[in-house]
């Protein structure tokens, strides 16, 4: 079966709405991949919108090609107040806001990444990057992120947002009981 294939396949078993860009926005769409529990059951996936956006190093940024990668990516996960650990002996924490804020944080990183560092450090810079994302996320009240109002499903929903020198990032959670992370660069 191949990728793409297996990509729909998992959005349609999930029992829980998508979120994207509502119909105002109409450039390019995508699917990206989908997250699965240890019993295979679809926890989260991300919809794409606008430019797929490649890796950007100093050498991209402030460039035209940065101008060209405008986009916006929509991560959507179920909320799931129990969770199986892999090995199926333990439980994992609760997914929350916190979860869609680390996997947008997360998200926007695999997109950044220093030109100029030597590779044997990028897994390094990585590793530090997603820790901060995580710690950034766990701390959703702290001054590192303001709030703002955006229309889910027609409804004003609150929301969590910061940028950075990568991009933006933003979290929250709407009234169908979903949590939804986004992030974007342009």
């Amino acid at each position: 079966m191949s990728s793409a294939r297996r990509t729909v396949d998992g959005y349609l078993r999930a029992p829980f709405p998508w979120y994207g860009l509502d119909e105002a926005f109409t450039g390019r769409r995508w699917l990206m991949q989908v997250g699965l529990a240890a019993d295979r059951a679809v926890e989260h996936g991300s919809v794409g919108h606008g430019d797929e956006p490649s890796v950007r190093s100093e050498y991209t940024a402030g460039s035209d090609q940065e101008a060209k990668e405008r986009f916006a990516v929509v991560v959507t996960v179920a909320a799931n107040p129990v969770r199986r650990s892999a090995d199926g002996t333990g439980l994992l924490e609760a997914t929350s806001v916190s979860s869609a804020a680390w996997l947008a944080g997360v998200g926007l990183l695999s997109f950044t990444w220093p030109g100029q560092m030597d590779h044997s450090l990028r897994d390094d810079w990585l590793d530090q990057q997603t820790e901060t994302a995580w710690v950034l996320a766990d701390d959703l009240a702290g001054e590192d992120w303001s709030t703002l109002s955006l229309p889910v499903d027609g409804v004003p929903t609150p929301f969590h947002y910061r940028e950075s020198e990568f991009g933006w990032v933003l979290a929250g959670s709407t009234a169908a009981g979903v949590h939804v992370g986004a992030y974007g660069r342009g």
